[in-house]
């Protein structure tokens, strides 16, 4: 927490395009309890070696500096699987703490949100995400590798009832797996509440498997929602501005439909993301293959300043889209288990 009477210069986080990040995706661990297909294999992945991995105390005073320093007004936190993390009601107190105090919200699988979503709430979450990509617990388990459905489905019911709203759902779609469920999914969506987002597979994945005629693409998920009349949110005069996904309204109702669409429809020129790795690394973009080290900062005895200047410079760099549509395009090393959504 700044001192009373203490003044901090802001020092904003803009690139040479003109943009300035002010939402900070936090990575608290790489360690995952799903083995989804699209993002790693089977037996899993070696995990970040302990002394690599931020402490607590590390973690929230990058953050604090993002918040007080650097104009970082919205904090997600995510992983890996960021339920993972026995403190993370303690984070999530940390991070409310702060002044001026961010926006909070959370990407998780669900699996133990059902029994920790009113702590969440009572540390100071805001918002939350959860993945869940079929409503056929058959199929989840074919494309998770586990058995664990139930506990997803639990997990949303557990995050509506602690006021987490709105809940929001971010599902993929796989070929030959579950593109025909995107009806299915915007029906269910709105029988429960909840705000559904269809996300497109990027090349994110541990294998290096990812293939561009493999994707179900926005327009393939648009078309196959015809039925439910879709129109789009911005052009009944909402402004996107620097979300991700795309709205669109289901007819006449209040029904919310999210499409993010990395791949087919980028969105670089607005974006206004910075992400921190849970071993202290900076990344300007999902899809970059350069990172600044922070952590190295930070155990050699850096003052405040010192980090945010070293930020500063990090997102100054930033390039002016991910390039996914280049061909001289290469996945990043990491996968997104290790980087953070």
């Amino acid at each position: 927490m700044p001192r009373a009477g203490i003044v901090r210069t802001m020092l904003p986080l803009a690139d040479a395009y003109g943009r300035v990040a002010t939402d900070l995706r936090v990575s608290l661990t790489d360690r995952c309890n799903l083995r989804c297909t699209y993002c790693m294999p089977p037996e899993g992945l070696d995990w970040m070696p302990d002394d690599q991995l931020l402490t607590n105390d590390e973690l929230v005073r990058l953050v604090r500096i993002g918040v007080e320093r650097l104009g970082i007004g919205s904090v997600r936190l995510t992983g890996g699987e960021p339920l993972l993390r026995q403190d993370l009601p303690q984070i999530i107190a940390a991070v409310a703490d702060l002044t001026p105090r961010p926006t909070i919200a959370l990407t998780t699988n669900g699996i133990g949100l059902a029994r920790r979503a009113g702590d969440l709430k009572a540390a100071g979450l805001d918002r939350i995400n959860v993945s869940l990509d079929t409503l056929d617990p058959a199929r989840f388990q074919v494309m998770t590798r586990r058995r664990r459905h139930a506990d997803v489905l639990a997990g949303i019911r557990a995050a509506k009832e602690a006021g987490l709203e709105p809940v929001k759902i971010n599902s993929v779609l796989m070929r030959g797996l579950n593109d025909d469920e995107a009806p299915a999914l915007v029906d269910w969506a709105g029988r429960e509440g909840v705000q559904l987002r269809f996300i497109e597979q990027m090349p994110l994945d541990a294998q290096h498997g990812w293939r561009r005629d493999r994707m179900v693409t926005a327009d393939e998920i648009l078309a196959s929602l015809a039925g439910h009349g879709l129109r789009p949110v911005a052009a009944e005069g909402t402004v996107r501005g620097s979300a991700p996904s795309e709205l669109f309204r289901v007819g006449d109702t209040s029904q919310l439909v999210g499409v993010i669409a990395s791949v087919s429809r980028p969105f670089c020129g607005a974006c206004d993301r910075v992400r921190l790795t849970a071993d202290g690394q900076i990344r300007n973009c999902l899809f970059s293959r350069t990172e600044d080290d922070l952590r190295t900062a930070l155990r050699s005895g850096a003052s405040d300043e010192e980090i945010a200047e070293q930020w500063v410079r990090a997102v100054a760099g930033k390039h002016p889209g991910h390039g996914i549509n280049d061909p001289s395009f290469l996945q990043p090393d990491r996968p997104m288990s290790a980087i953070g959504g």
